[in-house]
């Protein structure tokens, strides 16, 4: 039986990869954001994850045509940058509802009627920056944090009945994610600089790396396998990262996040 699929943020980058490779695979896509038109192997939803109507009405326009939503990915979101002390309390809620609270609207507009037929697959994507968080970034970090504890904590919920939920980590990866980052540098003087040379080398690590091509196509096959784990890190760097996350020391691991962005 062909799965339906719902995806936020699909227009570009990974979300887009992914439903490209899930659409060629024989899923009915659907794609949710705040464009105007999408590819035509998917069936554009004009909305914003952080309006409570629009989610809704996605979830209520595939299910008027389908039935179900077999698979809800979320992927809608973007970063912003600058030191703590100086970012704009706006801009943090902003984050927080676009990448957190906007992923949360989603589960709870779909829940209903994965638990009604009894089976359903939610995976959100998270970041390393969750297990390994960023300074200069902090809010961003924070708001991955929260979706895998978001998820962690959901999936025990909905366990019994059929729905699976799980978390995706990626790490840098070269999409307009990177040019769309919303950058404060309020306080580099007083920082010393340093809150400019973290966003650069942050930047140039994601200009080389992974292509979203490759990123979607590990995404895709998460998404449909019959059993999931709570928590995946993209590619075998990243997993290094996440279990070092794990098992260093909280102090050792800040210091070596130091050495690399904070100096």
């Amino acid at each position: 039986m062909e799965q339906v699929v719902l995806i936020t943020g699909g227009s570009s980058g990974i979300g887009d990869s992914v439903a490209r490779i899930l659409a060629a695979d024989g899923c009915r896509v659907y794609e949710m954001s705040r464009g105007e038109s999408a590819p035509i192997d998917r069936v554009h939803i004009k909305g914003d994850v952080t309006s409570e109507q629009d989610v809704k009405r996605a979830v209520d326009d595939v299910i008027k045509k389908e039935g179900r939503i077999d698979i809800l990915i979320n992927n809608a979101g973007f970063g912003i940058s600058g030191a703590a002390e100086f970012t704009e309390m706006e801009d943090a809620r902003r984050q927080m509802d676009v990448n957190f609270l906007g992923m949360a609207r989603m589960c709870r507009a779909v829940l209903l009627h994965m638990r009604k037929n009894g089976r359903g697959r939610i995976l959100n994507l998270s970041s390393v920056a969750a297990a390994v968080p960023i300074p200069f970034q902090a809010f961003y970090s924070a708001s991955k944090a929260a979706v895998n504890a978001y998820s962690l904590a959901l999936a025990n919920e909905v366990r019994p009945y059929g729905v699976s939920v799980c978390a995706v980590m990626p790490g840098d990866i070269k999409t307009g994610f990177t040019a769309a980052r919303k950058k404060q540098s309020a306080g580099d003087e007083a920082y010393g600089g340093r809150i400019g040379r973290s966003v650069a080398k942050m930047e140039r690590d994601e200009r080389d790396g992974m292509e979203p091509a490759a990123a979607g196509r590990i995404i895709a096959r998460i998404a449909r396998r019959r059993k999931v784990k709570p928590l995946y890190a993209i590619r075998v760097d990243y997993q290094a990262i996440a279990l070092l996350a794990r098992l260093l020391p909280a102090r050792l691991l800040n210091w070596l996040v130091y050495q690399l962005y904070a100096k």
